[in-house]
């Protein structure tokens, strides 16, 4: 909640205080003016018969007097009568004022998380901006069972990250679709939105477009290492219109991530094999030195996921991230029989604590990546691994200096037993140029109470 809604809360909680003061108020009134009612009744008797009168009885006792008392006595009791309306209307208003507070409180609940997170000072527009398909998905919604016996919550919220406020024209178009009906090609629309820090994306109610014609996937093991067909991929969006125009790229003279990737007869299928140099760990060695307990893992940055691919011959499950840089990366996982994950760098890992034997990553992890932001990826990394688990780090470049002075000193922080430690100069043209490091480790988590 934010101040404005505990402005609002004081507001209505004062209102509710000062209804119920006048209520009293009333109360206490109205029980005064009844015992002087009767008091003056009373008196008026008791004076009445010490002259030897009755009431009514005229005598020697002016006629006057007794007219004044009676218009008195009327009075008063018509002022009794006025305060019991206004206690009964007072009784009134408090129930309607008790009932509007639940309202206003419901509605708060219901009002879009999504606004909520925006900063004091940023543009409110996007709350007057938003499109009835997004409101509709944000809106918090109550359980129709009332409070949930296990999230011990009335609502449920649907997620959208806080930084889809900074991107609210190109959240917008996202939103806007046919329901029931095909979405609008623009799995690259939704990329852009990731990448932006509008992560996790909110959903849709309209059908994923898929490629023209159905395609079964190769069998496993084969699946591994034979490219799939070009019909089990939608093209749209890319250059590139087969794998075998992304095998080509590798001759080419631009730089671009991954040239290799979709060669499956290529370097890809040496990786993990055998050492080529000293920042190399073969897999047989790095297995080995657990016994048999690594099982489950995640690979960040992972490619087309041929670590998982060696990983899945060794018997282990490995969860690829990946995105679709310039090729269906995310696709081509699948299709190989692995399991892909289309997640950031920036969003949280979605796994439990201490749940994951072996997090790895190759290239992805490095200077490219703001030190804050790395920082709190190192700490997520630790939360999901278990204690025992590897945290194999793979070819992370830097300058030397920025190893030494930043980045050794934040991964030493994480207290991790080094298994495997290798440090060297980055061997290539561009690496010579800029002076570049590379950094290769395979660490083991401890445990922590």
């Amino acid at each position: 909640m934010g101040a404005d809604g505990h402005k609002v809360k004081d507001t209505v909680s004062m209102w509710s205080i000062l209804w119920k003061f006048m209520l009293v108020m009333s109360v206490v009134g109205t029980n005064t003016l009844t015992l002087y009612s009767l008091s003056v009744s009373r008196d008026l008797d008791r004076s009445l018969a010490s002259l030897g009168l009755g009431r009514g009885e005229e005598g020697s006792f002016p006629k006057k007097i007794f007219q004044d008392l009676a218009k008195i006595r009327e009075e008063i009791q018509s002022t009794r009568l006025q305060l019991l309306e206004v206690r009964s209307d007072l009784l009134s208003n408090l129930v309607k004022l008790q009932s509007s507070q639940a309202e206003h409180f419901q509605k708060q609940l219901s009002s879009p998380p999504v606004l909520s997170l925006l900063a004091d000072d940023q543009d409110m527009s996007f709350a007057k901006e938003i499109s009835p398909e997004l409101q509709k998905y944000i809106t918090a919604y109550p359980f129709p069972l009332g409070t949930h016996s296990i999230f011990n919550t009335k609502v449920l919220v649907s997620s959208v990250g806080q930084a889809c406020a900074q991107s609210r024209d190109l959240l917008h178009k996202y939103m806007e679709y046919r329901v029931g009906e095909l979405c609008p090609d623009d799995w690259d629309l939704a990329q852009d939105l990731m990448v932006r820090g509008c992560e996790p994306l909110p959903r849709r109610r309209c059908f994923a477009r898929s490629p023209p014609k159905k395609h079964d996937p190769l069998p496993l093991p084969k699946s591994l290492w034979e490219s799939p067909s070009d019909e089990s991929v939608r093209w749209t969006h890319y250059r590139c219109k087969s794998f075998e125009c992304l095998n080509l790229r590798k001759y080419n003279n631009t730089f671009e991530d991954c040239l290799d990737c979709f060669d499956l007869n290529g370097l890809e299928k040496q990786r993990w094999m055998v050492a080529r140099d000293r920042h190399d760990f073969p897999l047989d060695q790095v297995l080995a030195l657990k016994n048999g307990t690594i099982r489950i893992g995640l690979d960040i940055g992972g490619g087309t996921a041929s670590f998982a691919a060696r990983m899945h011959e060794h018997n282990v499950t490995i969860v690829t991230s990946s995105l679709n840089l310039k090729g269906p990366f995310n696709e081509f996982i699948a299709l190989r029989g692995l399991v892909p994950l289309h997640l950031t760098i920036s969003q949280r890992l979605p796994f439990f604590d201490n749940t994951l034997d072996l997090v790895h990553s190759m290239h992805v992890l490095s200077n490219w990546i703001p030190q804050e932001s790395l920082e709190f990826l190192l700490y997520d990394i630790d939360r999901v691994l278990r204690p025992g688990g590897l945290f194999w780090l793979e070819r992370f470049f830097c300058t030397e200096n920025q190893l030494h002075s930043i980045y050794v000193p934040m991964i030493e922080n994480l207290g991790y037993t080094k298994l495997k430690w290798a440090v060297g100069l980055k061997a290539d043209k561009k690496g010579m140029a800029l002076n570049h490091y590379y950094l290769s480790a395979l660490l083991e988590k401890p445990a922590r109470d």
